[in-house]
């Protein structure tokens, strides 16, 4: 049973998250997890000016995603860096470009779930996710959160991210803020807690 984690990260924060994801989906027997990024959108003279491109490089070993690989998965866990409360430029254009999907029916019934980075701690984490459902919704996905099961959720001894809907780092204003050992676990149980889910539905 394959879970596909399908991400975009610019400076590497979502990366990291993915990665946690895909370690928890693994963690289920008979579950193989791998790593997809969607296609860069950006020049590359425009990713250097805004300092990304070393963050980029990190990520080169990861194949990039195409539409039709995410048919053949039994769940896919979308990961997007926040854009004023909702998906990234580069997972939108990558989403609208299955509509040959959805007009077959091809994702419908499998799980879809979302994990997402914002800079500061209210910056749209939540409603990037929810808006992220509806997609999920439209092609028959089976959607699947970040239940209070993770305890990691009910922590006040630290600022975290992570909610019900799935979960999420906090980059900091400056992006030099790494996904914190609460929030990776919370990556780590969201991908066993699909991986479960995607195995009981295949069965």
């Amino acid at each position: 049973m394959k879970v596909l984690v399908v991400y975009y990260s610019m400076y590497g924060h979502i990366y990291k998250m993915a990665e946690a994801v895909a370690e928890g989906a693994r963690s289920v027997e008979g579950v193989d997890a791998e790593l997809r990024r969607v296609p860069e959108t950006l020049p590359q003279e425009v990713l250097e000016k805004m300092g990304a491109v070393e963050a980029q490089k990190q990520q080169k070993h990861v194949p990039v995603c195409t539409v039709d690989e995410l048919g053949s998965a039994d769940a896919i866990v979308y990961g997007t860096p926040t854009r004023f409360g909702n998906m990234c430029g580069q997972m939108r254009q990558f989403l609208d470009a299955t509509g040959q999907l959805w007009m077959s029916g091809a994702l419908t019934g499998k799980v879809g779930s979302v994990i997402a980075s914002s800079n500061t701690q209210h910056g749209g984490q939540e409603s990037t996710i929810l808006s992220f459902h509806i997609t999920l919704l439209h092609h028959g996905m089976v959607v699947v959160g970040l239940p209070y099961a993770f305890q990691g959720q009910m922590m006040m001894e630290e600022i975290s991210g992570c909610s019900p809907y799935g979960a999420s780092t906090i980059a900091g204003a400056d992006g030099s803020r790494s996904p914190s050992d609460n929030e990776l676990a919370g990556a780590r149980f969201q991908g066993e807690h699909v991986a479960r889910i995607a195995k009981k539905l295949s069965a």
